[in-house]
Order: C-alpha cells, then structure tokens, then sequence
C-alpha cells in the first residue's frame, strides 16, 4: 500500500484530516516525543519545533517514503523500523506518545497500547487520532458487514473500539473528542498513571 497510500487518502486528507492532525499535534508537551506508525510522514507538517521526535514504522516501504519527504520538507526526526507490540525503548523514555489512524492495524492492539503506556514518562500523555465502530447501531451493522473485505484489501479493520483498547492497556482516558462523521473518527487524550 505504499505507493498509493497517500493518494488513496488524498480526498480525505485535505477535507478532514489535515484538520485533525493540526489539532492533535497542537496538544503535544514535553521535548521527547514518540510517533507510532509514521507512515509516509503525513504528520510532518505538524512536527512542534525545538523537540525531539522519533516516529517509528512497522513497513520499510512506509518508511522509505517518509525519509524521502522528511528529506524533501527538511524535518528532523529519528525514523525507524520497529512493531509497536514491541518497542525496544526503556521504560518511561517519552513525555508524548502520539499516533494517527493506527491502532486499526496493529494486531493485537491492546498489546501496542501496553508498549505505549511502557515507554510512555509517569505522567506523560498519549493522543491518538482513530477511527472506530460507530456508535449508530445501523451504521455499525454495516461496519461489521463490510469488516472482511476492508481488511482483505486494505490492511485496517473498521470495527475497533480503540477507545476501550485503551482502558484495557492501562493508560488513563482523559478525554474523547467525537470528530464527527456518526461516531466513527475519535481523538482520544490518556495519560499515563504516575
């Protein structure tokens, strides 16, 4: 999906997401900040400066592309191949752990959100921007129906609750903003216990 990822996305992008993703990055704090699931490095134009960011990625292809972009757009960030079930920072390394639409792809996302909350500082934030089984019974109806097939050809489920992912990780819900769109895009704010 690399090389037409960002295409795939474009309509959507321009509409709604770039919005959201201002609006995420706007909440980062602290000076050590880790993304999960960089992608082709969408979020770079929203990278706060004077920080140090390491966005990580489970596919070499996605990376390939961000490091072009990072390259292109001058950004300066620490990008690397890693599985958010597994990271291999230590304990309490970042103040912010941010990710956008990704949690619809890790395979047991509840294990990804527990590495999150890991590396995550006591009292350090997580802001997730996600997609999630709508709250409309019809509309969620359809979701499950139409599951299958999305995930056979494009990788992502449509039907997490990354909402309640969270909880089971051990991060702390603070708030969950509904972006609209019946329910379905969510920024969800944690904190790490501490």
């Amino acid at each position: 999906m690399a090389l037409l990822y960002d295409f795939l996305e474009g309509a959507m992008e321009r509409s709604s997401f770039s919005h959201w993703r201002k609006l995420l990055w706007s909440k980062v704090e602290g000076k050590r900040i880790l993304e999960v699931g960089v992608g082709t490095g969408k979020n770079f134009p929203y990278y706060p400066p004077d920080v140090a960011i390491t966005a990580i990625d489970f596919s070499e292809k996605m990376l390939a592309r961000a490091r072009k972009k990072a390259t292109k757009q001058n950004v300066r960030v620490n990008l690397l191949q890693a599985d958010v079930q597994k990271l291999e920072f230590p304990d309490d390394t970042f103040d912010t752990v941010v990710g956008t639409f990704v949690f619809c792809s890790v395979p047991d996302p509840v294990k990804g959100l527990m590495e999150v909350e890991r590396v995550c500082k006591l009292g350090g934030q997580v802001l997730l921007l996600e997609h999630v089984l709508s709250s409309k019974r019809v509309l969620a109806a359809l979701m499950k129906l139409a599951n299958p097939v999305v995930v056979r050809t494009m990788g992502p489920s449509i039907t997490r609750r990354t909402v309640e992912n969270v909880i089971k990780s051990g991060l702390i819900v603070v708030r969950v903003t509904d972006l609209g769109a019946a329910g379905i895009f969510k920024l969800i704010e944690a904190k790490k216990a501490g």
